[in-house]
């Protein structure tokens, strides 16, 4: 556990007692914090009481004016479309907000750094799409190269929960924009934006402020290298803003598609093929298409965005590459689960919104295309595009008959996943994808998207014993 630093003696108050909320108010308890902690829910309250953690009615408060900080757990809103309750509360008595990543920040060094030879550093990795896999994908190169690392955030465990750093040691950190947009602190060393699409649009008062969250890593963070997706114009401008000129290597452009010109430092996945340029030569390029834990233009770009961060860690091409070749990918996230009699069967219950499913067709030929769930803003009319690969859609979700009008391809209202994926197995043929892209959130049948997942899983299983 990292023990919280600079909050010995203050009075701070905890909202939330998920995972990030529970570990924040143990560091905060061993930084000899004294610790307030609510949550809505009466079992997370059960929990954290069991763990030791004092639980008091946050929303029974008065007076703020003894309380130095507000911690909030990512799910709850501060600003819109509505400050949770507390949060106003907090708000309106001048508390400070902060949350777990904030904390770490200002936590994560201590005075035993002296003694190393190498500090500890973080790479934190954001963006719309790929986080998750562009953040799996480095710190599994960065083992399979023998260097100690950890991995935490949105991802694996909270950031207060990992071990203190040993000399040398890499942190890297997935951030959502929740996280992002909140702390009060952030200094990675390196810094990733991967891409951005419409999402959490609700939460963050529109596009720009969406964006804006995502921003802050980098502009409020300063980091020594920042590696930025530049396929959105949103990405060229935050690299442009960073960069002092063309040939400023403290920036490295990355693009799934799209060459890069000038003098400075680009990392472009083209063609299933990877390529790393610098001062206007090429100086390493090796082919994607073999690696099966890395399918589709999508995954090709996670890569050129992990091969940038490690290249800035002083690893060799040869060594991530080999690495890459290893990497079997994540749960959920383009899975591949097998063949039964010639039929493939991907898993990518991650894919919640249209953006990361449009990829996930894209990365294949011949898709029965299991979809559907809670949709989400925007509409579906950009998947239209990406439905060329697509033979027939069977859509799930106790809205599938709304949803199924918004396809412009072969579909069929299944409801359940049980029958989704015994019609797609029955229709199939030899050679095709049963691939699970929803496009939309898991809650109207599922209580998140790894459930959804596992519940495909289990039927494809099922499949194989039959």
């Amino acid at each position: 556990m990292i023990r919280a630093r600079g909050v010995e003696g203050q009075k701070i108050a905890v909202l939330g007692l998920g995972r990030t909320g529970i570990s924040a108010a143990k560091a905060l308890m061993a930084g000899g914090a004294v610790v307030l902690a609510w949550d809505d829910g009466e079992p997370a309250r059960q929990r954290a009481a069991q763990e030791g953690i004092p639980v008091h009615d946050l929303t029974s408060i008065r007076d703020w004016s003894g309380i130095a900080t507000l911690i909030t757990s990512p799910g709850i809103p501060h600003l819109y479309p509505a400050p949770h309750p507390v949060v106003e509360a907090a708000l309106s008595s001048g508390v400070a907000l902060d949350n777990d990543i904030g904390i770490f920040f200002r936590s994560f060094a201590d005075e035993g750094w002296y003694e190393f030879e190498t500090p500890p550093k973080v790479i934190a990795v954001t963006g719309s799409n790929g986080k998750s896999t562009t953040s799996a994908l480095i710190h599994h190169i960065l083992t399979e190269a023998g260097r100690p690392t950890q991995l935490a955030g949105n991802i694996g465990r909270g950031v207060m929960d990992i071990d203190p750093p040993h000399d040398g040691e890499l942190i890297v950190l997935e951030l959502s924009s929740y996280q992002t947009e909140l702390a009060r602190a952030l200094t990675p060393d390196i810094a990733v934006f991967t891409n951005l699409s419409p999402d959490h649009l609700d939460r963050h008062g529109g596009y720009g402020g969406y964006f804006a969250a995502k921003r802050r890593l980098f502009i409020e963070g300063g980091p020594d290298r920042a590696i930025i997706g530049v396929d959105e114009r949103e990405g060229q401008f935050l690299a442009n803003q960073l960069a002092e000129g063309g040939g400023d290597d403290r920036v490295i452009r990355i693009s799934s598609g799209q060459k890069q010109g000038g003098a400075g430092w680009s990392v472009v996945a083209r063609k299933g093929f990877l390529a790393e340029t610098r001062k206007g030569r090429q100086v390493a390029s090796f082919d994607l298409r073999e690696m099966k834990g890395l399918p589709g233009a999508h995954n090709h770009q996670n890569a050129a965005a992990a091969y940038a961060a490690c290249r800035t860690l002083g690893l060799s091409p040869k060594v991530i590459e080999a690495a890459m070749i290893s990497f079997g990918g994540l749960a959920h996230r383009s899975q591949y689960l097998g063949e039964i009699v010639g039929i493939s069967l991907v898993n990518d219950s991650k894919a919640t919104n249209v953006a990361s499913a449009q990829k996930a067709l894209q990365a294949f030929k011949n898709i029965r295309w299991i979809c559907g769930g809670l949709e989400k803003e925007g509409g579906l009319e950009a998947l239209d595009k990406a439905n060329a690969s697509v033979s027939k859609a069977y859509v799930i979700g106790r809205e599938a008959e709304s949803f199924a009008i918004s396809l412009s391809c072969e579909r069929e209202v299944c409801v359940t996943m049980e029958q989704a994926v015994s019609l797609a197995f029955k229709e199939a043929e030899k050679g095709d994808v049963i691939l699970l892209a929803p496009a939309a959130a898991s809650f109207d049948q599922y209580d998140n998207f790894e459930q959804r997942g596992e519940d495909f899983i289990n039927h494809f299983k099922r499949l194989g014993a039959g």
